[in-house]
């Protein structure tokens, strides 16, 4: 009986693969992705626990155990490094969710679709810029000579101020460019939550003289709270991931001490010094503490709420 109820099962698998060809054959290209750059990867991740060898290869290079692990802890700039990734990455969720969950709000209710979508498209477009064009966008809003901003402050009799080479300003510099660039794409999601909301229950509100301020507050945010919730507990299983490209493409010698995060440590140590395996080390210990985060996180949120990512 069991046997005819996986033949079954066998064969209806194999139907529904013949009848949604298409569908699966996209599927391909995500899961070829995955396989080549994230599990093919994980094999070479030994070499964290080796003094790696281009000549001897993965397999012949010297066992060294967490030894790399202890150069990068040990080393004198760690805990300015971490105290920068930690600044950025949590710098960027405080502002960048809560802005995207306004945007979504205020778009959705806009009661002109035609300045809801014009806002929109205009909110997205910087997403799909890289970070050399907004760069050269920032230079000319921030320059000291004669960026936007800085004539603006000068015309009002003060003083130009070098934002971009100012430790003072540059790690606002930094939060305020990520959020004005990811803000519109991040915003998709909770309008597509939005969306979601029982028209109803604002019907009923209204019923009962409940103005647009208290619609949002007791019955927009609470619908959307899950949302909320597997959003930020994602964006901390990646919270020391501060923004390589951003980092590289902005800071600059005199703002190191501010500026300075794990990624670009990395990169000057793993590709510029040849340093391949502190470098893995050090991947794998965000990878670590990124995943502590999040179960953690996680664990805590199932505690005081019924929300969670698993």
């Amino acid at each position: 009986m069991e046997m005819k109820a996986a033949i079954s099962r066998k064969g209806q698998l194999s139907r529904d693969i013949r009848r949604h060809t298409s569908v699966y054959a996209l599927l391909v290209i995500p899961c070829v992705f995955y396989l080549v750059f994230r599990y093919l990867p994980i094999w070479n991740g030994q070499i964290a626990f080796k003094d790696f060898m281009p000549r001897e290869g993965v397999l012949g290079s010297r066992w060294v155990g967490l030894e790399h692990f202890r150069t990068f802890i040990n080393s004198f700039y760690f805990w300015e490094l971490l105290r920068n990734t930690l600044f950025y990455s949590f710098g960027k969720l405080i502002f960048s969710v809560p802005m995207a969950i306004l945007l979504a709000v205020v778009l959705y209710e806009c009661m002109r679709p035609k300045l809801a979508r014009f806002v929109q498209t205009l909110a997205y477009l910087p997403h799909f810029l890289s970070w050399v064009i907004m760069y050269g966008i920032i230079l000319a809003l921030f320059a000291p000579g004669d960026g936007i901003i800085n004539d603006m402050i000068k015309a009002l009799g003060g003083e130009p101020v070098a934002f971009l080479s100012n430790t003072s300003t540059f790690p606002w510099l930094v939060i305020f460019s990520d959020t004005w660039k990811e803000m519109g794409w991040s915003a998709i999601i909770f309008i597509a939550a939005l969306m979601a909301i029982d028209p109803t229950l604002y019907e009923a509100a209204m019923a009962e003289g409940a103005n647009a301020v208290q619609r949002v507050w007791f019955i927009t945010l609470p619908s959307i709270r899950p949302v909320i919730v597997m959003v930020v507990l994602l964006r901390l299983g990646t919270i020391l991931d501060a923004g390589f490209n951003q980092l590289f493409m902005l800071y600059s010698t005199p703002v190191y001490s501010v500026g300075d995060i794990i990624d670009t440590w990395v990169y000057r140590q793993g590709l510029l010094n040849f340093q391949f395996a502190l470098a893995t080390a050090v991947g794998i210990f965000k990878g670590v503490i990124g995943m502590l985060l999040l179960v953690s996180s996680n664990w805590l949120v199932k505690r005081v709420s019924d929300s969670s990512l698993f």
